[in-house]
């Protein structure tokens, strides 16, 4: 299911990448995407895809620096990719590639700190985790728990869905978390 959606999801946003692609070019100079190591299923390093957003110059290529608000890294257009989600969409190539799925724990970068601390001395049983291939969007993020992670409660709280999502998988609960997630997107700040 994960190769087929995202492979006509690829076909069918083409334009929509081009298009993307040549703003960033435009705006900025450096690479289209941005590439960055991250923590895969059973601890293996992927490599995730994602449109860039910041000043090449600038970026973190290591995720440990995380964003503030009024970031200077982030160009205007990468403010607007960024609170679209349309940075993300090529992560579809991940999809694609089997390393990561639709739906899961979403992954993070290799030594990310929440609160200031590793993750894994925040929560010890955080590697459970990847137990399952990382995720565009989980539960975590269907719930609102999204954004940088500078509140242990809210660290906590992202992990505790990750596991929860690990030990509960179904196709339910997947096609669950990938309509709640579309839902939010769509309807972001309007209320609903």
């Amino acid at each position: 299911m994960d190769v087929l959606i995202s492979g006509s999801s690829l076909i069918i946003l083409l334009p929509l990448f081009l298009l993307i692609a040549a703003l960033i070019k435009i705006e900025s100079r450096g690479p289209v995407l941005f590439t960055q190591l991250r923590w895969g299923m059973s601890g293996k390093k992927i490599k995730v895809y994602k449109f860039r957003s910041m000043r090449s110059d600038l970026g973190d290529p290591t995720g440990i620096q995380q964003t503030v608000p009024n970031d200077p890294r982030i160009t205007p257009f990468g403010a607007f990719l960024r609170k679209s989600n349309f940075d993300e969409l090529p992560q579809l190539l991940n999809v694609l590639r089997g390393d990561m799925s639709l739906v899961g724990p979403r992954c993070h970068a290799i030594g990310m700190k929440a609160a200031g601390v590793q993750y894994e001395e925040l929560v010890p049983v955080y590697h459970d985790r990847h137990k399952m291939r990382p995720g565009i969007t989980g539960l975590a993020q269907m719930r609102g728990l999204r954004g940088p992670t500078i509140s242990p409660s809210k660290s906590k709280a992202r992990i505790a869905c990750d596991i929860h999502y690990v030990n509960n998988f179904s196709l339910l609960l997947d096609i669950k978390i990938a309509f709640g997630t579309l839902r939010n997107e769509m309807f972001k700040g309007t209320g609903f």
